[in-house]
């Protein structure tokens, strides 16, 4: 029987307790790779931690609020599909699972994240067709 997740389950799907894997990096903590970075974003759209999602989204393409205004989200789950790192650059590519006024829906992105001065950061991403 699968057990319910709780605060103290990451809600990225590490495996790991919030308090090892995401909290560190939402309390300042820098994200050692891109994949990383992007589980603590979707962990902190689960929690709706806005100032975190605006501080790792790169200054170039950050938009003036992360969109979390309007009809909630239930998060039901990430699967990474692909983390390809290239020196201060990286790809991840990701399906992240949702509820939304009781249907069912998928975002299956290619992320593309920057490497500034020791920090990741989001840059952009491209829905999959």
């Amino acid at each position: 029987m699968k057990k319910k997740n709780t605060i103290a389950d990451c809600p990225c799907g590490s495996g790991a307790s919030y308090a090892e894997c995401c909290g560190p990096l939402h309390a300042g903590a820098a994200a050692p790779d891109a994949e990383r970075l992007m589980r603590s974003r979707y962990c902190a759209h689960v929690l709706e931690l806005e100032p975190y999602i605006l501080a790792t989204w790169h200054s170039t393409t950050r938009p003036p609020d992360a969109g979390l205004d309007g009809p909630k989200p239930k998060w039901l789950g990430l699967e990474v599909k692909r983390h390809q790192p290239d020196g201060d650059r990286a790809v991840v590519e990701f399906i992240a699972r949702f509820r939304i006024g009781g249907r069912a829906a998928r975002m299956h992105e290619t992320s593309r994240f920057l490497r500034e001065d020791g920090r990741w950061f989001y840059l952009d991403g491209k829905f999959a067709e």
